[in-house]
């Protein structure tokens, strides 16, 4: 999946992230909210904040502990609230974090990592062609 739109409105607390199938014509919003819709725009206009922000301290904890973030997984939806988990490596080994979808995406878009959302959940939320 990519990151196909962000829209940021300053009128609505709600904000809504679109994301696409690269690979077919599949797509669905997630509502986020605006600190984390500032967060996600910062990652991919690669601004650099001069002191670490939320995100940052997280990518530099994960650098710090010599963990690489290797993909996003969006792998749950319950009571339309969805699930995500970061996938990271670390000494050979496979570590996965429960996250909130849109601070996985924050990092994703932050550290150039893939964004997966499990077929199940595209599903579920009667993700849409086009």
């Amino acid at each position: 999946m990519e990151l196909s739109k962000l829209v940021i409105s300053e009128v609505r607390e709600e904000q809504v992230l679109v994301l696409k199938e690269i690979q077919g014509g599949r797509s669905f919003p997630i509502v986020i909210g605006i600190h984390e819709a500032a967060a996600i725009d910062r990652g991919i206009r690669g601004y650099k904040a001069q002191r670490p922000l939320t995100h940052d301290l997280v990518r530099n904890v994960i650098e710090g502990m010599d963990a690489v973030l290797k993909s996003v997984v969006i792998n749950d939806l319950k009571d339309s609230t969805f699930f995500a988990t970061l996938v990271l490596q670390r000494n050979g080994s496979e570590v996965r974090i429960d996250s909130r979808p849109s601070d996985a995406i924050a990092l994703a878009t932050q550290m150039k990592v893939p964004i997966f959302v499990d077929e199940a959940v595209l599903q579920e939320v009667g993700a849409t062609e086009g």
